[in-house]
């Protein structure tokens, strides 16, 4: 198997492999303990785990090849090189020839192989001299890369060779998602959070192979990102936030540089300019939007359903189109949010009239048009996406009119709900979510929708209550890892006692990115840093 897939490859694997092939023999045979790959915890879990209780010793011999047929199977080995290095402090070679003494190999392939089902899927091939990852696309080589990087142990064993070795358990991994779409919403509108932030969330998610980070960019109580042809939606409309902090927005380089920063990732930024409620930021800063007949004024509080946009006005039209424009020249992703929940002052007729005009707005610029489930009470085509939080029978409606839907259920996928009656945190006015909640419940069968309608899953984050990203990592970990294993994961590979003695092992990479995460007690957690200053405290 690995001769023919090594016979794909241009010069520098040849050359490499025959390298390899001379030091081989002069490697000391390592004796590992015996180890089981079924047994590591490895979160989303893999579709197919078989172990041959062997070890392969990452160490300073081993060096990183990938195929030279694609130039971004390169980037996901130089991505791979970087982790490693910040975990292990080991600097290995990508595609060098001269790499000096390498007695092991991770080779990143592309292949065609027909087990390789979406371009997601990848293959793991872990044996004690080398780690074959195989996948068609460098999306699914890096979705197999954070199943490598987990399978790093966090320390080196440093009694089985002379130089420090990390073993990783041998066998193969067989994987693909269960759900094309896997999101976290993050807002940005009720308090505003960085650029630094949002990246360190993306971070945080694409460990746990999730693909889409939904930004809400706009509500009554801030606007947070530039339009250069409105120029006072952030001057005036992103000056404040909930509880009269500053705001603050991102201009049109800042969030350039997320977009790019995600895309590197593997992860795509999906826009939400919420309307036409949720719009008071909008007409404060152009009192000629408004509609709900008040003078709008700056808003820091928490209330929803005042707001409107005029939607019989054409004016309003123009501007929507001059913001779907820039915002979608600057996202090469394939949506657009529109929001549309909560418009209790819109009557319904203005609100399906406006909703059936803005959604061929979005289609002009050739994205697809997601919305709260509202959306499906309007004339909308089974191109756009409702996005189900609140109404089974809005979502009902959807997946009867053809369209696909996105579930996020407030009472068990909003990431804003308390844990508890304890919570420092979070509301709880649709449920309290503890960690065993927000992961006992299957998305393919929830309120009756019928899997094929299903995108995928999505775990929102409302900011009502959190002004920095101590809080923000407080209300989602450990609970969006969850939700990546319920998009990722097929339901007969989930289990609760199985995930919590996983999810409990993930406290040292959590403590290694300083994420301030809640300790639940229903969690044996693995001894670290964190959790025991955490616990102490609380």
């Amino acid at each position: 198997m690995i001769k023919s897939i090594l016979s794909k490859s241009l010069v520098l694997l040849f050359g490499m492999t025959l390298f390899y092939a001379c030091q081989k023999g002069k490697m000391k045979e390592i004796i590992f303990p015996s180890t089981d790959l079924s047994s590591e915890n490895l979160i989303p879990k893999p579709l197919k785990i078989i172990p041959t209780h062997n070890a392969f010793g990452l160490d300073h011999t081993t060096a990183i090849y990938t195929s030279q047929t694609d130039k971004s199977f390169e980037e996901v080995g130089s991505f791979l090189a970087d982790k490693i290095k910040s975990k292990t402090n080991l600097r290995l070679a990508v595609n060098k020839t001269d790499a000096g003494q390498v007695n092991r190999m991770i080779f990143i392939n592309q292949s065609d192989s027909e087990e390789l089902e979406g371009p997601e899927a990848y293959q793991l091939y872990i044996s004690k001299d080398s780690i074959i990852l195989n996948a068609k696309t460098s999306e699914g080589a890096f979705r197999g890369v954070q199943t490598l990087r987990q399978l790093i142990p966090e320390t080196s064993n440093d009694t089985l060779a002379e130089m420090p070795l990390w073993p990783i358990a041998t066998g193969k991994i067989l994987d693909k998602p269960n759900f094309e779409y896997r999101g976290s919403m993050l807002d940005v509108a009720r308090h505003f959070f960085s650029v630094d932030d949002v990246k360190k969330y993306i971070d945080l998610l694409a460990y746990y192979k999730i693909n889409a980070l939904h930004l809400h960019l706009t509500d009554d109580q801030g606007w947070r990102i530039e339009i250069k042809s409105w120029p006072k939606l952030t001057e005036v409309g992103g000056s404040t936030e909930v509880g009269g902090e500053a705001g603050g927005f991102f201009t049109q380089e800042d969030y350039k540089d997320i977009v790019a920063y995600a895309q590197q990732r593997y992860m795509i930024i999906i826009p939400e300019i919420d309307m036409p409620g949720h719009t008071n930021a909008a007409s404060v800063s152009y009192p000629i939007l408004n509609g709900n007949g008040k003078t709008p004024k700056l808003y820091e509080g928490t209330a929803v359903g005042f707001s409107t946009f005029d939607t019989r006005k054409d004016t309003v039209y123009a501007f929507i189109d001059d913001v779907v424009r820039e915002i979608s020249a600057i996202t090469p992703g394939p949506y657009f949010h529109i929001g549309g929940d909560e418009s209790h002052v819109t009557k319904k007729n203005d609100y399906i009239f406006f909703v059936n005009k803005v959604e061929k707005i979005v289609q002009k610029y050739g994205k697809r048009m997601i919305g709260w489930d509202e959306v499906a009470q309007a004339d909308i085509d089974n191109s756009s996406i409702a996005q189900f939080w609140d109404s089974e029978k809005n979502a009902i409606e959807a997946s009867r009119k053809g369209m696909k839907v996105i579930i996020s259920p407030a009472k068990k996928a909003y990431l804003d709900m308390q844990y508890d009656t304890l919570s420092k945190h979070g509301l709880h006015w649709a449920a309290y979510i503890p960690v065993d909640t927000a992961y006992v419940w299957s998305p393919e069968s929830y309120a009756g929708i019928p899997k094929e309608n299903i995108l995928g899953v999505e775990a929102p984050l409302w900011s009502e209550t959190i002004s920095n990203i101590d809080e923000l990592e407080y209300l989602a970990f450990p609970r969006v890892i969850g939700y990546s294993e319920l998009s990722w994961s097929t339901e007969e590979n989930r289990n609760w006692e199985n995930f919590k003695v996983r999810l409990a092992n993930q406290a040292p990479y959590m403590d290694r990115m300083n994420v301030k995460f809640y300790p639940s007690k229903l969690i044996d957690w693995k001894e670290s840093r964190f959790t025991y200053k955490t616990i102490q405290k609380d």
